[in-house]
Parts: C-alpha cells; structure tokens; sequence
C-alpha cells in the first residue's frame, strides 16, 4: 500500500494559496483515481481505493502545515504503512513556478511542514516538491505562502500540477528514478 499525502492547511481561507499545491495535487490524483476523501481520520481527510492493482491512500492533513508531521506519523502508524511507501507533496518557494521536483528522500530545507515530519519520521521517503516562487522582493515570505494565485499564474499552475501528476504516477509505479531524470 502507498500513502500520497499533499501538504497544506485546511479550511476554505487557504484553499487556493500557494501553500495548499500539495492539497491541490492530492485533489487531482483523487478525481483521476476515483478516490472520494472523506472525513478526519489520522488528522486528515483521507481515501482509500486502488491505482493499478494496489492499494493507495490519499491524504490532507487537518493540521495546520507546521504540524503536519502529526498527521503523517499518526496516518503511517493507523494504517501500517512503512516510511519508505509514502510520497509527500509541497509547495517549494525556491523553485519557480511551473517547476518540480522529485527527490527519494532527503532533509526539510526551509519547509516547516516537512520539517515537522522530519522530526517524527525521518527523511527516508520519497517527496514531490512544487514551485511556487519567486517571491517578490519587500514581500513577506509568509504572506506570499498564503496568497492565493494569480490568474495570469494559472496556466503555469495547471502545467506544473500536470506535471508533478505524471511524476507521482512514475514513483508510484516503482520508476522513482524515471521520475527525477524527467522531472529535475
């Protein structure tokens, strides 16, 4: 079984900032897999179905996005899923938007949400990160996390949720390094 968990923070105030890409991308993988998330269970909205034979969880944390190691650690332990077949998807200020990244495991960098996961879980898991920079100059970093897109960026937006859909799709197929030679 697979985890994908997108990161985020939830409630309607946040649905479409910069921050939720990870919400975005896991909202997508549910419609194409025909998985329906439902209420909190491990701190996250969460769905059960089936994508090419196996068996996979989706994943919202209802935590705020520091905290997301919580609802992480509590999903793997509830359902048994070992680190190593979990996927976690965020935004990435450093990245451009329209740009990701695949990575097989590796430290937090400036994110707090995975920061916070790091801290309960490790790092060894495979991670999808998506641009949402740059940010603009004189603009708080945590302000520009919060706003949502633009309409001039929306194209760029549903590019790079392509494309980071097409990469979740080869890592959950076991070709993790396809995914990083087309990707990166």
């Amino acid at each position: 079984m697979w985890a994908v968990v997108g990161l985020g923070n939830p409630g309607l105030r946040y649905a479409d900032t910069r921050h939720n890409i990870g919400y975005m991308l896991v909202k997508k993988a549910a419609k194409a897999w025909e998985i329906r998330l439902r209420k909190p269970k491990f701190s996250a909205r969460t769905g059960e179905g089936r994508r090419a034979g196996e068996r996979i969880v989706l994943a919202l944390p209802e935590t705020y996005m520091n905290e997301s190691g919580q609802a992480v650690k509590a999903l793997l332990v509830g359902m048994e899923i070992p680190t190593e077949r979990l996927v976690v998807v965020f935004d990435d200020v450093d990245l451009p938007l329209g740009e990701i990244r695949v990575r097989r495991e590796g430290g937090p960098g400036t994110h707090r949400g995975m920061a916070s996961i790091a801290r309960l879980i490790g790092t060894s898991f495979p991670r999808i990160r998506v641009g949402i920079g740059p940010v603009p100059e004189n603009v708080d970093i945590t302000d520009f996390v919060l706003e949502p897109f633009r309409k001039a960026e929306k194209k760029l937006l549903d590019g790079s949720l392509d494309r980071a859909m097409d990469a979740l799709e080869l890592v959950l197929d076991g070709r993790i390094d396809q995914a990083m030679n087309s990707y990166n």
